[in-house]
């Protein structure tokens, strides 16, 4: 086993090594620029081929390194940045040479950035514009371009969050798991890996299929013309100094009546990619932990204009208590900077709940609207029946009466139609019959603790 992975990490490294080598050269010029400006100029170092396949199909690459450059489209300044991340962790020693003090002013060369931290020296935009074209104008704003949120780097996940307002100042480090990744020790990072916690809603259900009262349905109407119209509403009528940014809404109501797909089709219709908040991933019993970690999912839902869900809010959002313990203390800090994050959040937040009550009055406050989600009558019950089942099922039941008798959420009957279906596979045919879902039904009340 360990000769095997060793195997793994020689085979990867072996392109590697190669564009290192390349960046240490390129630093070394550079640098040598900077101690001897009139000095006769050394040549650039021409980096090495690319690695096989890179530049034509990604999912043919014969290594790691060799996938990413081929995502890259092998754009040379992406590729380069991406060497510069890569020595950081593997070559730090050649970095070295960037931390040299310019003898004429007694400090460092403002022109290599940097930060020089603890564990070593961390890159920053600046050091990739000296090694892009010597920090001249032109580089400075392709490199600017190229870590915007909109650029490769960010769009795969590359890039750590970092503090700081001057894109060009702020560290470069790799996210996540990507270096174990590149030496062929990890599987592929994929974005909750890479610095969020906040996983990716999709659904193959549109927005015919949502069945909800004319009243909930208006309210959703209601907040897509807000967003469609926001921008004019803020720019053209100069409502942005009197409004909040951002949108928050609270979806409120039962179980299994639609919110999390609610959530996901508003997104879908507004163009914008829905992220589901982890709870289990975000909140943390150690102090201040779970501000940061909410701050950095909330400062990349921001970046990359994210609509942010946090399902079962209240067990976050919860209201405040009586500061008789340190813990009790701590947990209102975190309440406290939930507010504060909430509202200076430029992006659109909706906080899904069972449980209305148990959220802290000061966040109902905060909310520009707010949607009851209420169990289907019997109409809708009705229609939730007959679209649950696939076209292959033979029904013998009398779907009329059952929505009648049994007033059950959409999930719940989604559950029944799952069971009795896989049933009906399993004996070999596809008919099903009223007792089965009877039954079906039974047992799904009995795991939510009721009874018919």
């Amino acid at each position: 086993m360990a000769n095997d992975w060793l195997r793994a990490a020689q085979a990867a490294s072996a392109d590697l090594e190669r564009e290192l080598d390349w960046l240490a050269a390129l630093v070394q010029v550079r640098v040598e620029r900077l101690i001897a400006p009139d000095a006769a100029p050394l040549a650039i170092p021409e980096p090495p081929p690319l690695p096989a396949t890179a530049g034509a199909n990604a999912n043919d690459a014969t290594s790691p390194w060799a996938q990413l450059v081929a995502e890259l489209d092998a754009e040379p300044l992406a590729r380069l940045a991406l060497a510069l991340l890569l020595a950081a962790q593997l070559r730090p020693h050649a970095l070295d040479a960037l931390q040299l003090r310019n003898p004429h002013l007694e400090r460092r060369f403002s022109e290599c950035g940097g930060l020089v931290r603890e564990t070593g020296f961390e890159p920053t935009g600046d050091t990739l514009a000296l090694l892009a074209d010597g920090g001249q104008v032109a580089g400075r704003l392709a490199v600017l371009r190229l870590l915007a949120e909109e650029g490769p780097l960010r769009r795969l996940g590359l890039l750590a969050p970092q503090e700081g307002d001057a894109p060009l100042k702020r560290g470069l480090r790799l996210a996540g798991a990507w270096l174990e990744w590149i030496a062929g020790a990890g599987p592929r990072p994929s974005d909750e890996l890479a610095g969020t916690t906040a996983r990716r809603l999709e659904t193959a259900m549109g927005w015919n299929d949502l069945v909800l009262p004319a009243g909930t349905l208006r309210q959703l109407e209601e907040i897509e013309t807000f967003l469609e119209h926001r921008p004019t509403l803020l720019a053209e009528w100069g409502m942005a100094k009197r409004l909040r940014p951002g949108y928050r809404t609270l979806f409120h109501g039962p179980p299994g009546t639609g919110k999390t797909l609610t959530a996901t089709l508003l997104g879908r219709r507004l163009g914008l990619e829905v992220r589901r908040v982890d709870l289990s991933q975000t909140v943390s019993k150690y102090i201040g932990e779970t501000e940061k970690n909410l701050s950095a999912v909330m400062d990349r839902a921001e970046q990359r204009n994210w609509l942010l869900l946090f399902d079962e809010a209240d067990a976050l959002f919860g209201k405040r208590s009586e500061s008789q313990s340190s813990h009790d203390r701590y947990a209102n800090q975190e309440v406290a900077y939930l507010l504060q994050r909430l509202e200076t959040f430029a992006g659109v937040v909706i906080l899904a709940t069972n449980l209305p009550n148990n959220l802290d009055e000061a966040f109902l406050r905060r909310f520009e609207s707010v949607v009851y989600f209420p169990l289907p009558g019997p109409e809708q019950r009705l229609r939730l029946w007959q679209e649950a089942f696939s076209e292959r099922a033979q029904l013998d039941a009398n779907l009329e009466l059952i929505a009648e008798r049994h007033e059950i959420s959409g999930g719940l009957i989604l559950n029944v139609v799952r069971q009795v279906s896989l049933q009906a596979i399993a004996s070999g045919g596809s008919t099903i019959q009223e007792a089965d879902l009877q039954r079906a039904i039974r047992r799904e009340l009995e795991k939510e603790g009721k009874g018919l």
